[in-house]
């Protein structure tokens, strides 16, 4: 389950970050799995480490968003 970048836009940074965080502990529980050799779903992996940059994406847009407006 990929997430949206249109669904994470509607966001605000704090559930942004939020998330950001759920799929940092997801990341590792998955490492660790793979490092055990009880990872079952070896694309979730490539999926979970995509999510996390398309979140970083739009958070790292929205302060520069917010940059801009002060300016």
């Amino acid at each position: 389950m990929a997430l949206d970048a249109q669904d994470l836009r509607g966001k605000t940074p704090d559930e942004l970050r939020d998330q950001l965080a759920a799929l940092k502990k997801e990341a590792f529980n998955l490492r660790f799995q793979a490092a055990t050799n009880q990872l079952e779903n070896t694309a979730r992996m490539r999926t979970v480490r995509r999510d996390v940059a398309r979140v970083k994406t739009i958070l790292n847009q929205k302060a520069a968003e917010a940059a801009n407006a002060e300016a």
